[in-house]
């Protein structure tokens, strides 16, 4: 028996952008990326000692609200790696004898918008970059969830409220301020957000300026159910990884 929904279409899950010509490139492809906070250290060269023997990329964030927090992200393509060697590493010391906060674990996957013309760059070099810059080690790190109301909009008012927002970014990333990383995070989070965006730049007050200029949106003000908490810190140590 056919199944209802049956069809012969082959289901297609990479990412998909136009060039500026009009052609569709797709690729299958994207970077996971997760940031795991802790209390009680009192020693972060212990962190980077350990950190600095590690072939994965990463990086360590001193907490700007905790004397004795600090936060790591790692990333990679392979989901398995968070599971299996990133999960033994986590069970060892030094990052076993820390206190886990999880309330700040954010999960999330690159993805495509629709308008790169160089997917790999866009969706696995970039974001690598961005982090790991020396130039860009301050950083502002929380999940969001839109609200249903957005869903409803028809696809041009979509666009237009995204192409608001955006460009509120985008003029500050232009001028040196700072710029972002957006990750999907649908399915993944625990409190069911959709997103997870890290803000990242050479000052701190840069960065908290786009998170005020963002709560003026039409998606902030308007479309947004949930957003946070919020993780602030500074990196202390940054490395794209062996292989990157």
């Amino acid at each position: 028996m056919t199944h209802p929904f049956a069809t012969d279409e082959r289901l297609d899950i990479s990412e998909q952008a136009r060039t500026a010509d009009g052609q569709i490139i797709r690729l299958n492809r994207r970077l996971f990326m997760q940031l795991h906070a802790f209390g009680g250290c009192t020693d972060p060269d212990l962190l980077i000692d350990s950190l600095r023997r590690q072939p994965f990329g990463s990086v360590l964030y001193l907490d700007v609200n905790d004397p004795q927090g600090v936060a790591l992200l790692t990333f990679s393509e392979d989901a398995d790696f968070f599971v299996d060697e990133l999960r033994s590493y986590l069970n060892r010391p030094p990052f076993v004898a820390l206190q886990p906060k999880p309330e700040y674990t954010m999960f999330g996957r690159t993805y495509a918008i629709g308008n790169e013309e160089d997917l790999e760059r866009a969706l696995i070099t970039r974001p690598r970059q961005k982090v790991c810059d020396p130039k860009w080690p301050w950083a502002i790190w929380y999940p969001l969830r839109r609200a249903g109301s957005f869903e409803q909009l028809s696809p041009q008012e979509q666009r237009t409220i995204l192409m608001e927002h955006g460009g509120v970014g985008h003029a500050y990333g232009r001028a040196g301020y700072g710029t972002d990383i957006r990750l999907a995070c649908f399915g993944l989070d625990k409190n069911d957000n959709d997103f997870v965006v890290a803000l990242v730049g050479p000052e701190l007050y840069p960065l908290s300026s786009i998170v005020q200029r963002m709560r003026k949106t039409k998606q902030t003000s308007q479309h947004l159910a949930r957003l946070g908490p919020f993780f602030v810190g500074k990196a202390i140590w940054q490395f794209e990884g062996a292989h990157a």
